[in-house]
């Protein structure tokens, strides 16, 4: 059985539609797992396959990106965030998201690189979502930000900020290997997430509806599975400026 550690996030929602309507689904052992958790499964050789952080792809002595779908978006995610009670420039305070690597690091990356801020960072807040202060931000990703934007006066959707910096999308989570695997397997899976992606609707019937988020747009419009060659050129350029972190 090839171990898998899955997000379990509604972005993640048409993948796992589309392994448990597949046969690769007898193939596997799948564990799903909060993202940063994801990834720490792959370093320590405790899965072979995860939906990780791209930022955790550095940690890895041997990865292999291994499906042509990823979580990314172009232009508004809507899930992944700063939320703050001034305006960016003005921020003293970034409280850093317990649950992620990738979404932190890009925070970072703009902070230092487009908005040209350095606040001090805080891993773990006590009073972590709450922003109280008034030059306190926040990262936050998934589906606790759903329909949290109309409350904070000061909302920046991270993957809209990436375009506005580097003009490319983003890609937040892709399907990594810590080995090789066989040609086969990898093409049954794509197979299977290429179901899945087509059977959004489906999808839907099935997830509870938050107050103030639209979830049809959301799977439809907002997030963008393909691991096109833009998305590439993204992931190189976002792990080149980690690197100068």
């Amino acid at each position: 059985m090839v171990r898998f550690s899955v997000v379990s996030y509604t972005n993640t929602k048409p993948f796992l539609y589309g392994l448990e309507h597949s046969a690769i689904k007898d193939k596997i052992d799948l564990k799903v797992d909060y993202p940063a958790l994801c990834a720490q499964k792959l370093i320590d050789d405790k899965a072979d396959v995860g939906l990780i952080p791209v930022a955790a792809i550095l940690n890895l002595k041997e990865y292999h990106i291994i499906s042509n779908y990823c979580i990314g978006a172009t232009g508004k995610v809507n899930s992944v965030f700063v939320f703050s009670n001034c305006p960016i420039e003005e921020v003293e305070f970034i409280q850093l998201d317990p649950e992620s690597r990738s979404s932190n690091n890009l925070a970072l990356v703009l902070m230092k690189n487009f908005w040209e801020i350095n606040p001090i960072k805080i891993i773990d807040a006590d009073d972590y979502g709450s922003s109280s202060q008034e030059k306190t931000a926040f990262v936050q990703i998934g589906d606790r930000t759903f329909g949290k934007k109309q409350k904070f006066e000061y909302t920046y959707d991270l993957a809209e900020e990436w375009m506005k910096f580097t003009g490319l999308p983003f890609v937040f989570a892709a399907w990594v290997s810590n080995k090789k695997l066989p040609d086969e397997f990898i093409d049954e899976l794509n197979e299977a997430f290429r179901y899945g992606i087509n059977h959004i609707d489906n999808v839907l019937e099935s997830l509870p509806q938050y107050n103030g988020f639209d979830l049809r747009q959301y799977l439809h419009s907002d997030l963008d599975f393909v691991l096109n060659d833009k998305k590439i050129e993204a992931l190189e350029l976002f792990h080149s400026y980690i690197k100068d972190l």
